[in-house]
């Protein structure tokens, strides 16, 4: 028997969205992985590096999964309740973990390390990078592209402007990569396959992903969600497709 729309929206407005653990979605919502494997791509690149710092680390979950740290590890974060769950994954690690606002400059000396590595970063500081990195040293990130899961966003905010949508392309990504004097070495994109089946799983997605539908609240958009469960009721689930790019650059030695 399929749960009401209120005991399902109950249930995902109450629920934790601490940290970048996306496991609650678990037989809720799929999404199709990157085929380059970034978690697999960035322990390799950690396992040769001798200092190395991890950007917007979230709550430290990606890199707390690399088998390997190099002697130096440091990773920021700008969320407090992420501080604190990224001190805890990382310390017994040996990484530090420094609350560091999403803003330039990077609390750190020039030429500090030798890989630079980030996750989904909410913005890129590529003159930050470019400063902090060694010559010869690389950075690493996998982001989000551009139109990402536009179905949902579009779904509740409407047909959004040509400049939205090409917003976090990675053509412009490598530009400004190479305008701060880095070198681009590897560039990939994948559209991914993204299903929600039900409305709790779409409420969790927009409450951790704020920048999706800004100022969501189910208050406000309770009309559209519940129209939105009965059609995956009736049709089965919501189909939108994630996308993401592979950036690897290096400074000039």
């Amino acid at each position: 028997m399929s749960r009401s729309f209120e005991d399902l929206v109950e249930e995902a407005e109450t629920v934790s969205v601490e940290g970048w653990d996306f496991s609650w979605l678990d037989g809720r919502a799929t999404e199709q992985r990157p085929s380059w494997g970034y978690q697999r791509l960035m322990s390799d690149r950690l396992a040769q590096a001798s200092a190395a710092l991890d950007i917007q680390t979230g709550g430290g979950e990606v890199l707390a999964g690399a088998p390997k740290l190099p002697p130096v590890m440091v990773a920021t974060e700008s969320w407090p309740p992420n501080v604190a769950k990224a001190t805890r994954l990382l310390h017994p690690r040996g990484a530090a973990v420094v609350a560091d606002a999403d803003e330039p400059p990077l609390p750190f000396a020039d030429g500090a390390f030798d890989l630079v590595t980030s996750r989904h970063p909410a913005t890129v500081w590529w003159q930050e990078i470019t400063r902090v990195l060694q010559g010869g040293g690389t950075y690493l990130s996998q982001q989000v592209g551009h139109s990402s899961v536009f179905e949902l966003v579009e779904y509740f905010l409407g047909p959004q402007p040509e400049h939205v949508r090409r917003s976090r392309h990675p053509d412009d990504a490598r530009a400004q990569a190479e305008a701060a004097g880095l070198e681009v070495l590897d560039l990939r994109f994948e559209s991914l396959r993204t299903e929600f089946f039900d409305i709790g799983a779409v409420i969790y997605f927009l409450r951790k992903v704020i920048w999706m539908v800004p100022g969501f609240t189910v208050e406000e958009y309770r009309g559209p969600l519940r129209e939105l469960h009965e059609r995956i009721q009736d049709e089965g689930p919501f189909v939108a497709h994630a996308t993401r790019y592979l950036i690897e650059a290096r400074k000039p030695a």
